[in-house]
């Protein structure tokens, strides 16, 4: 069987929204990264951006399970000697509400220049509102 390659202006790209308020970090996100990467259709091909756009709400909201949201470790390296910084989840999502929920989705896209085109169709927003209401998106369940 030949691979089907579509051409950018055949494809048909959609909008989901994913409420993420009482969901596990780690669902969301594989979920999340599954549409975004094109999954979900029958026409996913790896090598081409072929996935929708995902918009997800309530993303300070979001469940993790155990001591998590004290001892989890999120690490950052400045470039610097002595420069690796630490937070834990529950710093992280009091200074930005969509870091751990944008950087899970992102650890879970290709590394290169197809995640960098990957990711920028993931919308984030700590709140319950989205100005993408215009686009219709459809709701997924999890």
């Amino acid at each position: 069987m030949k691979t089907i390659f579509i051409k950018d202006a055949e494809q048909k790209r959609d909008w989901y929204v994913i409420d993420a308020a009482g969901k596990p970090l780690g669902r969301v996100a594989a979920k999340a990264a599954s549409i975004l990467r094109g999954k979900n259709k029958a026409t996913f091909t790896p090598n081409q951006e072929m996935g929708d756009f995902v918009v997800i709400i309530n993303a300070e909201k979001v469940a993790v399970s155990g001591n998590k949201r004290s001892d989890k470790l999120y690490r950052h390296y400045t470039g610097f000697v002595r420069g690796l910084r630490s937070y834990t989840f529950e710093k992280l999502i009091e200074r930005d509400p969509t870091a751990p929920l944008v950087r899970t989705i992102n650890g879970m896209l290709p590394n290169g220049r197809l995640g960098r085109k990957i990711a920028g169709n993931l919308k984030v927003y700590a709140g319950n509102e989205h100005p993408h209401a215009s686009q219709n998106p459809k709701v997924v369940e999890l």
